[in-house]
């Protein structure tokens, strides 16, 4: 990854770039962002997730938020993650992410790529 400031997130989407032990995000799973003032949230779904939402905040290069989902067995749960934005040498955006489940046992570290 570059060193470039990392452009808005909003209208931008993204997949993760494997499954993460622990987590139920996969690649099939779709991320839209929004970002507006320091404000960032998201809706996302796909794979076993069949709706999911975030909302956090912005500060520089780091998101900071929480997340609640339900997944396709009827199951909810929530956590907390902090993403770094880096952008790649093609120019799109990367998250690398830090997580936690807040309703559960578990943690880990995962990616997502923008969608070209």
């Amino acid at each position: 990854m570059t060193e470039k400031v990392a452009p808005s997130l909003d209208g931008r989407r993204f997949r993760a770039v494997a499954e993460t032990e622990g987590g139920e995000v996969v690649p099939e799973t779709l991320f839209t962002y929004h970002e507006e003032g320091g404000e960032v949230w998201a809706e996302y779904a796909g794979g076993s997730i069949r709706r999911g939402r975030l909302v956090g905040t912005r500060a520089g290069d780091r998101l900071d938020f929480r997340y609640s989902q339900l997944n396709t067995g009827g199951e909810t749960s929530n956590g907390h993650c902090v993403s770094t934005i880096g952008v790649l040498a093609d120019g799109r955006v990367r998250l690398e992410e830090v997580w936690e489940w807040e309703s559960r046992p578990g943690s880990g570290v995962s990616a997502v790529e923008e969608v070209p």
